[in-house]
């Protein structure tokens, strides 16, 4: 019999932690996520995906109640099944990346650029490359992108490995904004301070949730800041070393249901003792 988890919260990366790469979620751990959520806990997904490409997830996990916090921290959403969209947005956090984003864009002339509309897509300079962006796609100038504050940038430069992205991202020096490189050579920009940390914070917050309640399970590196804010965090074990080190503990891989292991404990044995 599962102790009651009511006051816990349980933070929770989507890709590389609830799916896998091509998108396949187990029944064991949506079984896992949902047992968890019957038992008291609020399970907030926290992911670099878009609103619009949060959704869907949300919806095969059965969370129709709680909060979601998409886009890197930059969107914080509160489910609810009575709103038209079955969600209303209670925080917002907009920039101007355009100087940022300008310089980029002079070491990357060929790499591609995007900026998030809330709800519907993306405004790019041009296609990126099939399945890595959802929603409604325009292509628009680089200089219309940042016609007004947005929320989020994506640079992709499909003729770079990640480590060589990486290694022209740290020699451009990137001030004034958040960012985090992903598996590929992807780039993330938010607001400055804005991560999943600063948002799964206002969250525990507006349910007043103790600090030493709160666990997270990711596999990123832009779950690093997430890992670290948790009073537990747990790396999934298809996480980059980076990421592990930044964990209390590591679970099994994605393919081996690692996110259900570490829930299925916490059902099992409540919450560790801080």
């Amino acid at each position: 019999m599962s102790r009651g988890l009511d006051g816990v919260m349980v933070a929770l990366d989507i890709d590389g932690t609830v799916v896998d790469l091509d998108e396949k979620m187990s029944d064991r751990v949506r079984e896992a996520v949902q047992g968890v959520a019957a038992g008291g806990a609020h399970v907030v997904v926290a992911t670099g995906r878009s609103l619009h490409g949060t959704v869907p997830v949300l919806q095969r996990l059965g969370l129709h109640h709680g909060f979601a916090v998409c886009s890197n921290g930059a969107v914080t959403v509160e489910l609810d099944p009575a709103e038209p969209a079955g969600y209303r947005v209670v925080s917002l956090h907009t920039f101007d990346p355009s100087a940022v984003a300008g310089e980029l864009y002079e070491h990357l002339p060929t790499g591609l650029f995007a900026v998030e509309v809330l709800g519907r897509g993306f405004k790019v300079t041009a296609p990126f490359p099939d399945g890595e962006l959802t929603g409604e796609l325009e292509v628009v100038p680089f200089e219309e992108l940042f016609a007004e504050p947005v929320m989020r940038v994506v640079v992709r430069s499909p003729e770079h490995s990640s480590a060589e992205f990486s290694r022209l991202v740290e020699r451009v020096g990137l001030h004034g904004v958040a960012y985090s490189v992903g598996w590929t050579a992807w780039l993330d920009l938010a607001p400055d301070g804005v991560t999943k940390a600063s948002a799964l914070e206002e969250v525990r917050v507006r349910l007043d949730v103790a600090r030493r309640a709160t666990l997270a399970v990711g596999d990123g590196r832009n779950d690093v800041e997430m890992l670290r804010w948790a009073a537990r965090g747990v790396a999934m074990g298809n996480a980059p070393a980076e990421v592990r080190e930044a964990a209390d503990a590591v679970t099994a891989h994605v393919d081996e249901d690692g996110l259900a292991l570490v829930l299925e404990d916490l059902l099992a044995s409540g919450f560790p003792a801080a």
